[in-house]
This record gives structure tokens, sequence and C-alpha cells, in this order.
């Protein structure tokens, strides 16, 4: 798709030396350190994991929460490619960049979290396969989504290098890659959600309903949107670029009509099922469940009308809202809403090491985004400038 020459994207430029990095190389060092002593003496040393709760904060932050954040790819990439929008194409490598980062740190995540990490490749050894296991979709179409998305990015790096020809080459079979990367994130996001169905009974009625794989995959594409809002305004901000208000308006209006679509999807659910009472019982999982929904509603307050969506601030808080909304709608389901009729006793709350890990592994995509963003053609050139 043919652009303006002054709106292809360009490094932004600038010193990698700077507070951000630092923090974030200090984290990473600590990652580093728990991830040693977690594969030498076990997951039981650094985590709470426990035979009641055996995935803790690295599966449902790490995978279910953070596979959600990383979907602003797949949600820019379905206005650009099957709407015919091209007016949003700025947005799809800043876009496709943070997924593609997010996918790879959870798909590392589920390695982190095997109890016996040395035998992993069982995943893709075909006489260990079991093709009725829904984890084993979500970790097939996971794997397959990370290469096609470096697939996708590839363009960017080829231009860094001069290396054109290439490129070219690419570019006539990048629609192939483009294609799967519009049905790989629908079949394992609305799976992330089977898993959920087949806890069965375990889990709150709040979040246990047939319909999980479509309330998954459609918040992943609304959280899309909200990451998209939430990076192009720190982006901005922290390279003194414009805010692309232009873009992000009507973008805004589309997320607020898939977010309303969902919650009446959402609501109706509850009615037919019965399940709406549990809301108003005197509970964690009650409180938990409005908190959730808060967020959800909150965007249309936010930027309900042409001219909230103008301002850069409402853009921003809405984009956070939604990520609120669904982080607490995979919390919920997957640990708080968990273990509903179990009876057994059992607790989980995460460790300090497991928290250091989580908070590594988002340091590393910051980390990331920070260093190729400044080096690499990602964002556009009309904006880009050296930043301090």
């Amino acid at each position: 798709m043919a652009h303006p020459h002054n709106a292809r994207p360009a490094p932004v430029g600038g010193s990698l030396i700077n507070a951000a990095t630092l923090v974030c190389g200090i984290l990473i060092a600590i990652l580093a350190a728990i991830l040693l002593v977690r594969f030498v003496f076990g997951i039981g040393a650094v985590t709470n994991v426990n035979d009641g709760y055996s995935w803790g904060i690295w599966v449902v932050v790490d995978v279910m929460i953070g596979s959600a954040l990383a979907c602003g790819g797949f949600s820019v990439a379905l206005l650009v490619y099957i709407f015919n929008k091209g007016e949003y194409h700025p947005l799809i490598r800043p876009a496709l960049l943070a997924s593609l980062f997010g996918y790879t740190l959870a798909g590392s995540g589920i390695f982190f979290d095997l109890g016996r990490w040395w035998n992993f490749w069982h995943i893709f050894w075909p006489s260990y396969v079991n093709a009725s296991s829904v984890m084993f979709e979500v970790a097939a179409c996971v794997t397959a989504y990370i290469v096609v998305m470096w697939i996708e990015f590839a363009p960017v790096f080829l231009e860094k290098f001069g290396l054109h020809d290439v490129k070219r080459k690419l570019t006539k079979v990048l629609f192939f890659f483009i294609a799967l990367g519009m049905v790989l994130p629908m079949m394992h996001q609305a799976s992330l959600g089977t898993m959920l169905v087949v806890m069965g009974g375990q889990v709150n009625p709040l979040w246990q309903t047939p319909i999980v794989p479509l309330i998954y995959l459609l918040t992943a594409i609304i959280i899309g949107y909200g990451v998209v809002l939430f990076e192009s305004c720190v982006a901005a901000s922290a390279y003194r670029r414009k805010i692309e208000v232009h873009l992000l308006n009507p973008m805004s209006r589309i997320m607020l009509g898939v977010l309303a679509v969902y919650l009446l999807v959402r609501l109706g659910d509850l009615l037919a099922r019965g399940a709406l009472g549990e809301a108003f019982k005197p509970t964690l999982q009650a409180a938990a469940f409005w908190l959730e929904n808060l967020c959800f509603v909150a965007p249309f307050f936010l930027i309900g009308n042409a001219e909230a969506r103008r301002d850069p601030s409402r853009l921003f808080l809405a984009g956070i809202a939604i990520m609120l909304g669904g982080i607490l709608l995979r919390l919920n389901g997957f640990l708080i809403g968990y273990g509903h009729h179990t009876g057994s006793g059992w607790t989980y709350f995460p460790s300090f090491t497991e928290v250091m890990v989580t908070t590594g592994m988002f340091s590393i995509e910051v980390l990331g985004y920070i260093i190729i963003t400044r080096r690499f053609p990602v964002l556009p050139r009309e904006h880009a400038q050296v930043a301090s």
C-alpha cells in the first residue's frame, strides 16, 4: 500500500541510555537470577503454586493477559486489511511491534511454568501430540502466530539494513502471512476462553459460560484498540511527537461499537443462565465482577462523544480503562473466581519472586520497544524526531 514519502516510518533516534532503559535493565537482571534458581531447584523454589492452584500469575498474567494485551497488531490489521481502512496504516508497525514482544514473551511464560521444562519439545513432537487438547491448540497457534508476526515485521529490519531486493521478494508473499495473522489470533484467543469452559464447576458462574470463547475473542479485539490508544499516547509523550488524534478518534469510535456488542452479549448471557444473582452476593468475586465491568463501561463516559475523542488525555484514560477491564476479566476467571465449589481450602497469592519475574517480562517488552523504535523505521517519519 503506497503512502506519501513523509508518512513513511523512520527511526526516532536518540540515546539508548536513559532512566527507563536502566531501570528495565536492572529488572531484567533480577528476572534472570530468579529464573536461574527456578530452573535449577524447581518451580516450587520461587512460586506459591500448589495442588489447588497449579497455575499462578506466570500463566494467568504473562500468558492469558499478556497475549490479550498483545492484540493491538491484530485489531489494527482487521481495520486495514479486512475492512480496507488504509488510513490506519501508520498504526500498523507500532501496534505489530508491541504484539510481537507481547506474544513472544507470552510463549516464554508458558516455558517458565512447565514443571518438567526439559520436556518442552514434547509439545511439537508428533508422537506426543494430543489433537483433541485445547492446550495443544493454544500452544500450536501461539507458536505459529509468533513466527508469522516476526515475518510480518521483517520488512522493518530489511529496510534498516538496505536489503531492498529481499524486501520486495518478501512483499510478494506477505499477503499469505497477513491472512494467517488474521486467523490464528481468532483461534487461540477463543481457545483461551475454552480452557475456562473445561474447568467446569471450579469456576464461579459469573465467568463460567459456554460462550467464554466468544467473550474472550471480542475482548481481545477491544483490548487491542485500547492498547493502541495507550501506546500511541505514551510514545508521543516520551518521544515528544504529535499524537495522531485524527486516527485515534475514529478508531476509538469503532472500539466503542465493539465494546457495546460485548457488553450486550455479556449481560444477555448472565441473564439467560440466571447467574447475575452471584454479582449481588457479599463476596470478593462479586466485587471483582463489578470492578471489571465498571472498567468496560468507563470509556463510554470518557470518550462517548466526538469532542471528547479529540482530547488525548481522555483517549489515554479510555485505553487504560479497557486494558484494566480485560486484565480483570481474565484474572477473575482464572484466579479470583477459580475454586468456587471445591471447598478444599487451597489458597494462592503470588510470591515476591513471581511478581518480579512478571515485572521483568514486561520490562523486556518496554526495553525492546525503546531500542527498536529508536533504531529502526517503526513510527511515521513526519512526526519522528530525536528525543533526549
